[in-house]
């Protein structure tokens, strides 16, 4: 059973940023990759941003350059730096984690881009 505390979501202006942030706890011994999806409103699930064991990161084309995935290792916790949003960005952010006895997912959090 994992748990997961997730912050950082609200209200931004276009242009704004904001930070996420995911700690996780429970029973994980070996993490493989940890990492923010985001769904938005009549539009299927997409990965943001992740963060492989050994430090390699992905992003989705649309937010290369403007967003930053950290992680703590030894605080299990991962983050996601967002400049520059954008309301079509509006949308749910969960936390992903894949470990060793499989994948869990955050409840999510709301993040809304608007004037």
């Amino acid at each position: 059973q994992v748990h997961f505390v997730e912050s950082g979501g609200g209200l931004v202006q276009p242009g704004g940023s904001l930070r996420l942030s995911c700690a996780a706890s429970g029973t994980i011994s070996t993490i493989y990759t940890m990492g923010w999806y985001r769904q938005a409103p009549g539009k299927q699930r997409e990965l943001v941003a992740q963060i492989v064991n050994g430090g390699s990161t992905y992003y989705a084309d649309s937010v290369k350059g403007r967003f930053t995935i950290s992680r703590d290792n030894s605080q299990k916790t991962v983050y996601l730096q967002m400049n520059s949003l954008q309301p079509e960005e509006t949308a749910v952010y969960y936390c992903h984690l894949r470990y060793h006895l499989g994948i869990s997912w955050g409840q999510g959090t709301q993040v809304t881009v608007s004037s």
